[in-house]
This record gives structure tokens, C-alpha cells and sequence, in this order.
């Protein structure tokens, strides 16, 4: 299955206006934004947990990066509420569930597969910060690399900011709004420039929170063939 397959061009999704779809587990429901590949895929995705449902255990072969929306997301390593950054590198392996029920944005097969890495973090417990020379913005960092670097950011009520990124980027809106082209990017709204693309976006009255991954495009992804 490809869906948003062309990494050279810019593409939006507004998830919470489309439908859920069944995965093969039941009680568990996604909203694709990208994909290569069928079950075992190189995959953007929301994904939702019913209350009480799960995964059987299973190896993460290219590994598996995500952020909690809302409720709690659980597996053997813990209990991860809402706000929680986590990565889970290729070769590992998790039984993941919720008995509370969680809604996850999640990215599969987008490693170096050499990467033995985990990360879990709880933003709830961090701060932003002002990110110098960017009048408006405060960020967060969770991940960097030589290849990709991960963030959330915070948009000042009516601020512009500039999206110029050479290794193309991803942002998903985790609360608030903002304006691009004249498209209005709500919660759960996924926008993904690629190499080169530029952006200018407008926040919205009550600002917006943002999670974004930077210069991991500028190179053609890889995915499980």
C-alpha cells in the first residue's frame, strides 16, 4: 500500500476529519498520513486503543517512535500519560496496551537500523525554552542526531513563523491551531514539507503546540521490503 508516497512534494492531513479504520487487533483503530508497505510498513499513523486492548508481544524490527495524545499508553516499561515522547529502536520488543484506552502518533521503519537508542520521556516534567532568534517560538528538544531532530514547539498567540528546512520536516499539531496557504491546521493535523520546501505559518489566537521532526527527508526513505 502507498499512500503519500512521493517524499518530493508537500502534503497536509487534517486526521480528525477521517474516518477510523480496524487494524488486525482488535479494539485498536488507526488514521494513516503515510505509508510503504501493507502490515509491515514504513508507516505516519494515528493510532487509537480502545480501553483494555493490546497488542500480542512482538520485535520491532525498524524500530518504532511515538508520542501519547491522550490517556495512557502501557506496556512492560511503564505507564506513559499523555505528553509522553517515546522511542523504541529496531530489534526491540514491547506488548503494548491500554487499559485506560490512549490515542498515540506513531512512526514505524523510519531508523538507522543500527540505532540501539531508547528514549521515554514525560514533557509534562520538562520546560520550554525560548528558541533564540525566532521571536514568538519556545521549544522543547527530544531527539537529535546526524540525521533527524526532534521537538516540540511552542507558537506564540498571532506569531508568523518561517518553516526553511534543507532536509525536509514534519509537524503534527498537538493543541491549538495555525494557518498555512490558507489551510487551517487543527489538532491532529499533519503537515510534511519535503527537502527544500519552504513555509510560512501564522498561529493561531490561542497559539499552537506543535511536535516536529527536522532533516530526516534528505535522504530517499527506506522501508521493509
Amino acid at each position: 500500500m502507498d499512500l503519500n508516497a512521493n517524499f518530493d512534494e508537500r502534503v497536509s492531513v487534517h486526521a480528525a476529519r477521517i474516518p477510523w479504520e480496524p487494524s488486525p487487533m482488535p479494539g485498536v483503530e488507526r488514521r494513516m498520513l503515510d505509508r510503504l508497505g501493507d502490515e509491515v510498513a514504513r508507516a505516519t499513523t494515528i493510532v487509537r486503543y480502545a480501553p483494555d486492548s493490546h497488542f500480542s508481544s512482538h520485535v520491532h524490527a525498524g524500530g518504532e517512535e511515538f508520542f501519547v495524545l491522550d490517556g495512557v499508553f502501557q506496556d512492560e516499561h511503564g505507564d506513559f500519560p499523555a505528553g509522553s515522547y517515546i522511542r523504541n529502536p529496531p530489534e526491540s520488543r514491547h506488548t503494548p496496551g491500554s487499559a485506560r484506552g490512549c490515542t498515540i502518533f506513531v512512526k514505524l521503519w523510519q531508523f538507522d537500523l543500527a540505532d540501539r537508542t531508547h528514549v521515554r520521556i514525560n514533557t509534562n516534567a520538562m520546560a520550554f525554552v525560548p528558541d533564540p532568534g525566532r521571536p514568538g517560538v519556545e521549544l522543547m528538544p527530544l531527539f537529535r542526531d546526524a540525521s533527524e531532530d526532534v521537538r516540540l514547539e511552542r507558537w506564540a498567540p498571532g506569531s508568523t513563523i518561517v518553516l526553511d528546512e534543507a532536509g525536509g520536516l514534519e509537524i503534527l499539531v498537538i493543541r491549538g491551531r495555525f494557518t498555512e496557504r490558507d489551510e487551517v491546521f487543527g489538532e491532529q493535523s499533519w503537515l510534511r514539507l519535503p527537502s527544500h520546501g519552504r513555509a510560512k505559518v501564522h498561529a493561531g489566537g490561542q497559539g499552537a503546540r506543535v511536535w516536529i521532526k527536522r532533516g530526516h527527508l534528505a535522504k530517499m526513505p527506506m522501508w521493509p521490503r
